[in-house]
């Protein structure tokens, strides 16, 4: 068979500065292996040897999250089909042992007998702005808890006068007080020193602080760009939606059904029967940023959402634990976060419920008396200050309802 009608599948073992490819044919047979540097330069060069060998139909690349998120860029903007590699397994490699061309033929054969399917995040859109953003909060943030417990403990062996005024403070008084700390005298006196620490410290908390709320803002912004039907379900603040955007990436399309999103997420039962017994244990793996935030769902929902509390109560007379519950309602929220990521409904703006409601000439205030809650909630939603699908509809039925002269037709809350 004439190269040029061969079909070949890639593997590649990632690192930071070289990159090991492999070859193989549609049979498994290896053709090549070969490194290349991870430049611009070298990508090209592992693309065009690749391709030296036929057709190539797919390549396996591992960590396309990480050393080979530029490659797997590089392949797919070429046309090339590009498959996320798990690591090989302890047991594989007991067997095989462990070198760079063994990953990188593995990588190969993992993406020709199917093992290897997912599609890699794309990394091209503003979910990697959201991704890298959070990156940089979550910094500041456990920073800052970092700076609040060195405070805490500084004061523990501060001299009895500034403890007794400084130890019975909450932590944003404390931070205040030291920030203004006046240090006079000799640094080497210790209660000359530990005044000073102490609003270093206290100063670079109130920093972290403002930096925090600038990411904040900018994560809330993002992830209303990204996915305004996201943030408008229950439960789903800034920080979930951010959490969820990114495990799911650019492209969410690349997550084959609802059941591939919660095996992702660590929500999906897993098969543990032997013999007579069939039974489910739990999953403890996945990506355990996107289970803890549907566990931040169900558990807003169970204080607010009148369909869970009824369900708890159900599933309570059953006989189910509250974590039992709890790991149901995630298994329900991860089906209907996927739909929203997936194919997101579309929301009604709140600028646009605004301007409806100023061309028929009411005030907020009869209108959250029609709907049944606050005039800061209407003003929130009107200033994209909160995200609320149900309340947006709505609001949107109502002011239809008004344009068509009914206005008693006004849709009840759930």
């Amino acid at each position: 068979m004439a190269k040029n009608d061969r079909i070949v599948i890639g593997g590649v073992d990632t690192h930071k500065d070289v990159h090991v490819a492999a070859v193989v044919d549609d049979i498994g047979r290896i053709l090549g292996t070969s490194a290349f540097p991870t430049t611009a330069k070298g990508l090209t060069e592992l693309h065009t040897w690749m391709r030296s060998f036929g057709d190539v139909a797919r390549v396996g690349v591992e960590g396309t999250g990480a050393y080979g998120a530029g490659l797997a860029r590089r392949l797919g903007g070429e046309g090339v089909e590009v498959v996320e590699v798990n690591r090989p397994n302890r047991q594989m490699r007991r067997r095989r042992g462990k070198s760079d061309t063994v990953d990188a033929e593995a990588a190969a054969r993992a993406a020709l007998n199917g093992e290897a399917t997912v599609a890699p995040k794309a990394q091209v859109g503003v979910v990697e702005s959201i991704r890298v953003h959070r990156v940089a909060f979550v910094s500041a943030r456990s920073h800052r808890t970092q700076v609040a417990l060195q405070i805490r403990d500084l004061i523990v062996t501060a001299p009895p006068e500034l403890r007794a005024v400084l130890g019975p403070l909450a932590t944003e008084e404390r931070v205040a007080r030291c920030a203004r700390f006046r240090v006079m005298g000799d640094p080497a006196d210790p209660s000359v020193g530990v005044k000073s620490a102490l609003r270093s410290l206290a100063r670079r908390h109130e920093a972290l602080t403002i930096e925090m709320a600038e990411l904040e803002a900018t994560l809330d912004r993002l992830t209303a760009v990204a996915n305004p039907a996201l943030r408008g379900a229950k439960g789903v603040g800034t920080d979930v939606a951010a959490i969820l955007l990114t495990a799911a990436g650019d492209n969410p399309g690349r997550l084959r059904d609802e059941a591939a999103f919660a095996a992702m997420c660590g929500v999906s039962p897993i098969q543990a029967s032997s013999g007579k017994i069939q039974r489910h244990r739990l999953n403890r793996s996945g990506n355990r940023q996107a289970n803890h935030a549907l566990w931040r769902i169900v558990h807003v929902r169970l204080t607010c959402d009148p369909a869970s509390k009824a369900y708890l109560e159900r599933r309570t007379a059953e006989g189910k634990s509250r974590r039992e519950i709890v790991r149901c309602l995630k298994r329900y929220v991860a089906r209907e976060i996927f739909r929203l990521l997936v194919v997101p409904e579309a929301v009604p703006d709140g600028a646009d419920l605004r301007a409806a409601r100023i061309a028929t000439g009411l005030s907020q205030t009869p209108v959250a008396t029609a709907l049944n809650t606050s005039v800061n909630a209407i003003s929130r939603l009107e200033r994209s200050r909160i995200f609320d699908n149900e309340l947006a509809r709505r609001y949107e039925l109502f002011l239809a309802s008004i344009s068509e002269n009914e206005p008693h037709a006004v849709p009840a809350a759930a």
